[in-house]
Order: C-alpha cells, then structure tokens, then sequence
C-alpha cells in the first residue's frame, strides 16, 4: 500500500506533463461543454446497430484502460454515470492528435470525446470518435486494472481512489445519498422543519460519551465538540417549534472498530404531545420506508444472515429480555448475589454497580445485545442510566426510553422526554457526582437548559437513529468504515520516520 503520508507521483507521468506544459499545450482547461453523460448514451442507443448514428454526442470521462491496435486504438472511460467504450482511428481524428493520444494519454487521465455511436461486431455499444480533447493529465499511477484496488486500508485512506476504482463502493455511497434524502422528504411531508444547532458546545450533553475538548482563543474558554444535538433541538420545542430534526455529525472521543467511529452522523427528531411508543411507531415508519426505497423490498442479507423488516417488529422491556437471554430476574435477586454473577462473568463496569438499576443495563448488554437478530425493540430502563428519559408513568425506577437493536447493533435510541425541570437538575447532579468521581462518559450540569425547561416544555417524543449503523445494514457491509466516506484512522508513519527509528 503507498503511504498517504506521502506523495505518489508516477515518474513517466511526471515526464508526461513536463513536455506538455513545457509546450505551453492547455492540459487542465477551465471548462468543457459535456452534452451528454455516458448512461445517456447508453440508454438512447440501446437498439443501435452496426451503422453508426446520424447525430454526434459529445461526453466525457477518465480512461479506464487503452488498447492499441495499430491505427486504432479502444479507450473504456468512466464518469459517475456509467461506462463506455471509445473506438479511436487515426483517419478520423489525424496524425497529430493520433500521436499525442499514442504518447501522452495514460489510464486515469480524464478526456472529452464527440463522435458517433455504433456497435461493434462483440456487442459493445461504442462512440466512434471524431475528436477528442485531454481535460486532466493524472500524474499517479493508477492501480494494475486486473486486480484493482483491494487493500482494505488503501481504500479507507485514498477512498478517491477507492471510488474511481471500484463500483460497488460508489454505488453504496450513492444509496446512502438516496436515503438521507429519501429521510428527509419522509419527515418533510408529515410536518417535521430541519434545523441546526452548535457543533461547538460550551456544555456538553445530550449522551453519555467522551467529549472532544477545544479551545476558543478569543472568548477564551474551554468549548466541545458536541456528542449529541439533543439539548439544543428540546430548546426548540420549549420555543414553541412542535416537530423538529437535524442531521448531525456527532463527535465522541471512544473507541473505535467495525461499529463506531469517533465522529458519526445521527438524525434526531422531536415531536411535541407524543410519547416514546409513538417514537417506536415512527421509528419503526421511517426505518421500514428506508429499507425499502433502497433494496425494493422489506428484507435485507447482513453477515449471510436474511433480516426482516417487515412490521410490526418484536417489543420486549429490558426485565424481560435479561430474564430470557440471561435467566436472571435481577429485581427479585439480591445485590450481592447480582454481585457474584457479575464477577463470575467478568462484566464491564461491574465496580461501579451498586443498585439493581445499575446491574440490569449490566446484564442486558453482557447476555442480550448480540442475541437481538431481527429488530427488536427494547425499552423501560432503569433510571440509573436514563438522565433524560421522563420516568416511567406506572413502574417506580424506570423511565419510559427504548432502544432499537438489528443483528446486535443499537440503530435507534428514544425517549418520553424528560420535561420536569426540577426532576432534570436533580438527575444531572447525579451524573456530575459520577463524572466528578472519574465517569468518563457522564454528562455535565447543563444549566441553561434546566432553565429552558422551566419555561415549559410540552409532553414530547424523542428518537435519535444512527446513519451510518443503518447504511451498514441497508447495504450489507460488515465494517462502519465502509459507509463513511473518509473514516478516522492511526496517521501513517512516514517512511523518513521509519529512517530514523
């Protein structure tokens, strides 16, 4: 793999663009009147036979592969559209233009072509071409056509490359393109209004993550970047907007594997008078809508694994999903012997335990979370980690949250909001306390929304859906760094660095 760290020009490219500027030859023009994408052409000639047609296109794209046959020479070039092949004689286009193709013209190189469209003796709809203009001299090697680009690092870290090269990459970013703005006009049509909110906080919150910290020079203060936009969009709502939801890009200062990223994208929605089941009801509208404008059915294939969409989806409370992946009834077993599982079992976090909403979290995602295949639906947490969620209207402890889980990944996260702002001061004093005691991931005291809420904030439904988990899911890859176009990644060491070590 080249290190990125370093540039990688091609030495007989190279050599290529200094006799050509050298000439003073106008090898990056401004501009080129393209009449027609290559899925055009293809799409109008589709019946075209050997004759070639009465009209001329005029098109463009980066060359793919040469072959040279003599006087004749067939180019595959590429745009975002489609593939073509050109069919290039030197009768047509004359001996200049036909040498200059022969010694300067490279795969990577991108070239504007008129000519007329026929097809060959093999099948193939080609454009017989009359002229041809060079619109950008590549100067990097493009990677061996047969065997591509398929290192997984190089295509995380030259995804330009990536994407010029391989089309299954392109064509999951374009339906993850598809989908945000299929998103969009989902919660457009039923009244939703987008908005934006501070990436750069001065109080962090809305989650429980590590923050990334910064700081601002001129106001002289310590800022986030902000781990969730829950905060502000509930500012809204107290303001008197009703339904709202933002796309976002998050930034949490964690690990980072095939199932998260420390900045990642959320949409985050809010009505006003609804509760966390009619959350779940939208979540399970708008994720189902999804799937379905992008695969054209309700069933997708993940990890080999056939995973239904189709609703209504399995709603099970976190209680009864411990008892029945776990066999634990953690209310009805004492403290200490929760304890002693917990040890037996080496659980994460187990040191900090110390009620039995504390352990069932616990135990959920120790023996549950990789068994919830399907969607599945989890909700009434314990309030012990649930700082937002109002609490539950008839279970003392909990609170009225859910969580969406598909092949063992959180999709969605949602809640009855929590509008009593007393209620609030009193739950962010507790996370404080814990953040105090070296709780990385514990929120601070947001005091200006305390005060937002006490100005009244209607009874309101919450869902925050990550993006990037359901993209994964929408289109079948296993790795988040797969549906993020440039994901975070270790710097390469730079090869003057590995000199001196």
């Amino acid at each position: 793999m080249s290190d990125s760290s370093q540039i990688t020009f091609d030495e007989v490219k190279l050599t290529k663009y200094r006799e050509l500027t050298g000439d003073g030859r106008p090898i990056y023009p401004a501009h080129y009147e393209r009449k027609h994408t290559l899925a055009e052409i293809r799409e109008r000639y589709t019946e075209i036979g050997h004759d070639p047609s009465e009209e001329e296109v005029c098109t463009a794209g980066r060359i793919y592969i040469i072959r040279h046959h003599g006087k004749t020479v067939f180019i595959d070039i590429g745009d975002a559209s489609a593939r073509i092949q050109l069919y290039i004689r030197k009768n047509d286009v004359g001996d200049e233009a036909f040498e200059f193709l022969k010694k300067y013209l490279d795969a990577g190189d991108i070239i504007g072509v008129t000519g007329r469209v026929f097809r060959t003796k093999m099948g193939e709809i080609t454009v017989w071409a009359s002229a041809y203009t060079l619109l950008a001299k590549s100067v990097c090697a493009m990677p061996e056509k047969f065997h591509g680009l398929k290192n997984t690092e190089a295509r995380y870290r030259q995804r330009y490359l990536d994407l010029i090269m391989n089309d299954e990459t392109r064509e999951t970013f374009r339906l993850r393109s598809r989908t945000i703005a299929e998103l969009r006009n989902f919660l457009n049509s039923r009244g939703f209004m987008e908005f934006e909110t501070p990436t750069l906080q001065p109080v962090y919150g809305g989650a429980n993550a590590r923050p990334f910290i910064t700081y601002h020079n001129a106001l002289e203060q310590q800022l986030f970047l902000r781990i969730a936009p829950e905060l502000y969009l509930k500012r809204l709502v107290v303001g008197g907007f009703e339904k709202v939801y933002e796309f976002s890009k998050n930034f949490r200062n964690e690990d980072i594997d095939t199932k998260h990223n420390p900045e990642f994208s959320m949409v985050e929605i809010y009505a006003a008078y609804h509760d966390y089941r009619d959350m779940m009801d939208l979540t399970e509208e708008i994720i189902a809508d999804l799937v379905v404008h992008a695969r054209g059915t309700t069933t997708v294939t993940f990890d080999e694994t056939e995973i239904s969409f189709a609703r209504p989806w399995r709603r099970l409370t976190m209680e009864d999903a411990v008892k029945e992946y776990g066999g634990i009834d953690v209310y009805a077993t004492p403290l200490d012997d929760l304890a002693r599982i917990a040890e037996q079992e080496r659980i994460d976090k187990r040191e900090t335990a110390q009620t039995h909403g504390d352990y069932l979290p616990l135990f959920f995602d120790h023996y549950c979370e990789e068994k919830l295949v399907q969607p599945t639906f989890i909700y009434d947490f314990p309030v012990e980690n649930s700082p937002l969620a109002k609490r539950h209207r008839t279970k003392p402890g909990f609170t009225e949250r859910f969580e969406l889980f598909v092949y063992g990944m959180e999709l969605a996260n949602g809640f009855s909001e929590l509008n009593d702002p007393i209620d609030q001061k009193e739950r962010f004093e507790e996370q404080d306390k814990k953040r105090r005691l070296g709780d990385l991931e514990a929120q601070m005291i947001d005091y200006d929304f305390i005060n937002a809420l006490g100005y009244g904030m209607p009874p309101t439904g919450g869902v925050g859906i990550g993006m990037d988990r359901l993209i994964m899911m929408i289109t079948g890859n296993d790795s988040i760094k797969e549906v993020i176009l440039f994901p975070s990644m270790r710097a390469p060491v730079r090869s003057d660095e590995k000199k001196e070590e």
